[in-house]
């Protein structure tokens, strides 16, 4: 991942960004405040660093090593990765998470990281390809099974496929080989039997992504974008879900500015949630970078997308990320930056209401009694809003 070229994805995104009409202040007349609509972004963690056998394949390269032994450091990594899932243990993390959605029942949720967990024998003539089909964890499914037991169900409106990986996987001693594989998805969750209705619904993956190859593979680690259209009694707007680039701000921005593009509706107000992975506070470039951390946030400003949260509440009361890769953090100093927002673009300028709000998960008593393990390694952050 540090040998990424992305020049040519920078200017790009440059050229659109500068291309991109911009949303002047508040201008007309605030019309009645209508319905209210609640609305929640919430990162579900995957469960474990998926960096790590990326990483260690990699070194192994650089240090000039055969094929097999590429394929081994990349196996012993993931086996490391995806023995970190089953002690990150989603099923009692999604009754946290179901507990939180249940309490403050958005209307709408933008998911991130809905994790879909396969395995299947081990194929070393076929490394990186995606074909194991025994599930092991289904994140989606089982946060609809918890959410109908609390006695809120929510439906799927828009399943999102993102990166579909696959690795072999054993101990150092060659124990429990197996292929094991990741695929992420981004969702859109609506409250059954709730007032918003789905009128239309799209999915696109992003058309600069992060380039991984591994023993001379190509890995598909895609993002991508989603949105709704809904409408809550007379109040209709675009519902849009997103999880950018962790790992360059460079294509962080590119993706902003496509789908600022493309998913920005020009005759009704446009809602965005997102695990954004931009701080707005951070002027750090990263080594392959050209442009800062908070660049992708300020360019979702510029277009005019309103940061809601400020409009609610300070940015310090605000943080949502970032836990250890383990959960089971003895406090919640680790949340100690804003990523996962809910913006508004609105057609005529006029500003957004927002009178309730608050962050979920970041408090010892939503962590599980019995573990320790909070809900996930982000925080989630619900808002209520008027004059959409």
């Amino acid at each position: 991942m540090r040998r990424m070229p992305l020049r040519a994805a920078l200017a790009a995104a440059v050229t659109a960004m500068l291309a991109l009409p911009m949303t002047g202040a508040a201008q007309a007349t605030p019309t009645p405040p209508g319905t209210p609509v609640t609305v929640m972004t919430r990162n579900l963690y995957l469960g474990a660093d998926i960096n790590r056998p990326v990483e260690a394949a990699l070194d192994a390269e650089e240090a000039g090593g055969t094929p097999q032994q590429v394929v081994a450091a990349l196996a012993v990594a993931t086996h490391v990765s995806r023995t970190i899932v089953d002690q990150t243990d989603f099923p009692t993390r999604s009754r946290l998470l179901a507990a939180e959605i249940a309490r403050t029942k958005p209307d709408l949720v933008g998911l991130q990281e809905v994790a879909l967990w396969r395995s299947g024998p081990l194929e070393l003539d076929k490394v990186g390809v995606p074909n194991a089909t025994v599930v092991d964890y289904d994140f989606l499914e089982i946060l609809l099974d918890d959410l109908a037991d609390a006695g809120t169900p929510y439906e799927a409106v828009v399943v999102g496929q993102r990166a579909d990986v696959e690795s072999p996987s054993f101990s150092p001693t060659m124990a429990n080989p197996r292929d094991v594989r990741l695929t992420m998805r981004d969702v859109i969750l609506r409250r059954a039997g709730g007032s918003v209705k789905v009128s239309d619904h799209d999915d696109e993956i992003f058309t600069n992504n992060l380039p991984v190859v591994i023993a001379g593979v190509q890995l598909n680690f895609s993002r991508g974008y989603q949105w709704a259209d809904v409408r809550v009694g007379a109040t209709s707007f675009r519902f849009v879900n997103t999880h950018l680039e962790a790992f360059s701000s460079d294509l962080a921005l590119a993706q902003a500015v496509q789908m600022v593009n493309e998913a920005t509706a020009s005759d009704r107000t446009t809602i965005l949630v997102c695990d954004c992975n931009s701080d707005p506070l951070l002027d750090e470039i990263k080594p392959i970078d050209t442009v800062p951390h908070k660049a992708p946030y300020e360019f979702l400003r510029a277009a005019g997308y309103q940061d809601l949260w400020l409009h609610w509440a300070p940015a310090h009361e605000g943080w949502t990320s970032g836990l250890s890769e383990l959960v089971n953090d003895p406090t919640p100093a680790g949340f100690d930056h804003r990523i996962d927002m809910v913006f508004a673009h609105t057609v005529d300028g006029h500003q957004v209401t927002v009178d309730r709000g608050e962050v979920t998960g970041d408090e010892l008593t939503d962590r599980d009694p019995a573990t320790g393990l909070w809900p996930s390694d982000h925080a989630g952050v619900v808002l209520r809003l008027r004059h959409i």
